[in-house]
């Protein structure tokens, strides 16, 4: 009987305790932890979740005074706190039904870095990697790499963490935004935070938010594959079984005859590719947002090439869309034009018209751009110099961030004026004149009304370069690095490569391609 009523006790307890509503503790999101940047000035969100209608509170030891805010009936908060000015460490703490401290924490500069392989590639894939790796010893820089996730809606969280950067930290980090918040950090002696959130292979497309890519009837095409690629999905998905056994198969006759094992097949395009439209925008970007931010340094556009023309509006369209998602204004949006590499097609010219899609959005506010003509390598889609990738986008840094006076561009193609049989160009960023290195002027075409391209002599006199042939005697056009594989030299006194370009409209070879 005693044994009875303990039990029926139990239950009674059990059943009080199931009617009484569970206290959910304060949450914050991955991106605000321990060893984090936050960037130094007013107006710094931080957020996280709670119980719809707790109090909470936010107080930073660097000031008595404490933010306090109430989660919203969904369970989310925000606080904005004034940050100080390059300095720290500091602790943050907030308190909600639970107490959650945040240490180790300093204010500076924080750049998000994204873009697919070439901004993934790691600081140890890179030149010098040993030595760069046993240097880097810069407690001031902070990492944080956003772990890979397609996902169909925007989430409001990732996985990842924030580390010192270290000899021991480093070498898998991506090295473009090493290399590139190192600089500022030698030249600005402030703390710089680097949020990497890139993958290989990847789309501009899969980074931007499915709503602008549906409101354009030039990139409905995107969608429309996808849906496609989900019905055909279950039936794809049994044909790469099949391949990837009979790969397995031959892969083990391979290593028996000591041959070259075959390429292991790709999984096919459907759900939870990263190719899938927004896929990576949900997954990688919404999850941080509203991160007080500086900027954006981006290195991406392999897998769009074929697509150059469209992505003379989807590039542009993205950043945009960033800026508007972020709510912080035209921030600086910093990128690498991709480097010349003849796996496009020798001789073909997919390769400049993406370069050139790229150019064109320098017409947004406050966006820069790396040319890397003279870094590449037309054998390897994935250079190794990355240093000089970083110094490169920095310097457009110091100019759109930072206000400092300082050249931060190779020639750009600004005019050209025909003057008998010859064109004469002019270009920004030639202030001091122009400079050929290592013998003339290379990969200058000409042609007239017959658009019919040849080879061209080409001349500089002070900022501006003549351009002739004696097989165009009318000319009327002039190209410059424009086949995939080209090299230029053409520099300005600053030692900074001048863009790929061409003077005409006519029409490109991926102009169909959607």
């Amino acid at each position: 009987m005693k044994n009875l009523k303990w039990f029926v006790s139990l239950i009674m307890l059990f059943c009080v305790l199931s009617l009484t509503p569970a206290v959910a503790e304060v949450r914050l999101p991955a991106i605000i932890s321990d060893n984090m940047v936050l960037q130094q000035g007013p107006g710094a969100p931080l957020w996280g979740w709670a119980d719809p209608g707790e109090k909470v509170t936010v107080s930073g030891d660097w000031q008595s005074k404490p933010w306090r805010t109430t989660a919203d009936s969904s369970g989310k908060w925000q606080v904005r706190i004034d940050s100080p000015k390059n300095g720290g460490p500091y602790i943050i703490t907030v308190t909600g039904e639970n107490t959650i401290t945040i240490k180790n924490v300093i204010c500076g500069e924080v750049w998000v870095c994204s873009g697919q392989s070439n901004m993934a590639m790691r600081v140890g894939n890179t030149n010098n990697s040993k030595q760069e790796i046993a240097a880097a010893d810069y407690p001031d820089i902070r990492l944080f790499a956003v772990a890979r996730k397609v996902a169909d809606k925007p989430q409001d969280d990732c996985k990842g963490q924030w580390s010192v950067c270290s000899p021991e930290t480093i070498a898998g980090f991506s090295a473009t935004a090493y290399y590139f918040g190192r600089e500022l950090h030698q030249k600005l002696h402030v703390p710089v935070g680097l949020v990497s959130s890139s993958w290989g292979g990847s789309p501009a497309d899969a980074w931007t938010r499915y709503q602008i890519l549906e409101a354009d009837q030039d990139f409905v095409p995107i969608i429309e594959r996808y849906k496609q690629a989900i019905i055909d999905y279950p039936e794809n998905m049994e044909k790469y079984k099949q391949q990837l056994e009979q790969w397995k198969e031959d892969v083990e006759k391979a290593k028996a005859e000591e041959e070259k094992p075959p390429r292991q097949p790709r999984p096919p395009f459907g759900p939870g590719h990263h190719h899938s439209p927004a896929g990576l925008y949900n997954g990688m970007i919404a999850p941080l947002i509203p991160l007080a931010i500086r900027g954006v340094i981006w290195y991406q556009g392999e897998s769009n090439s074929r697509r150059a023309w469209q992505y003379r509006k989807l590039f542009p369209a993205m950043i945009r869309n960033w800026r508007q998602d972020w709510g912080r204004g035209d921030f600086p949006f910093l990128y690498v034009q991709i480097a010349p590499f003849q796996g496009y097609g020798k001789g073909g010219r997919v390769c400049p018209e993406l370069q050139e899609a790229q150019s064109m959005a320098l017409s947004l506010p406050n966006t820069g751009m790396a040319v890397t003509t003279d870094i590449g390598n037309i054998e390897d889609i994935h250079p190794r110099n990355k240093r000089d990738v970083g110094k490169r986008l920095a310097l457009w840094a110091f100019s759109k961030a930072y206000g400092r006076t300082l050249v931060y561009s190779g020639p750009l193609y600004k005019s050209m004026l025909v003057e008998g049989d010859k064109i004469r160009l002019f270009f920004d960023h030639a202030v001091g004149g122009l400079v050929a290195r290592g013998g003339p002027l290379t990969f200058f075409t000409i042609a007239g009304e017959d658009e019919q391209f040849v080879p061209a002599q080409a001349v500089i006199e002070g900022e501006t370069i003549v351009v002739s042939s004696d097989q165009v005697p009318t000319p009327v056009a002039v190209r410059f690095a424009w086949i995939n594989e080209a090299e230029p030299n053409l520099f300005n006194k600053a030692a900074l490569p001048a863009s790929p370009f061409r003077t005409d409209d006519w029409l490109c070879t991926t102009f169909d391609n959607r």
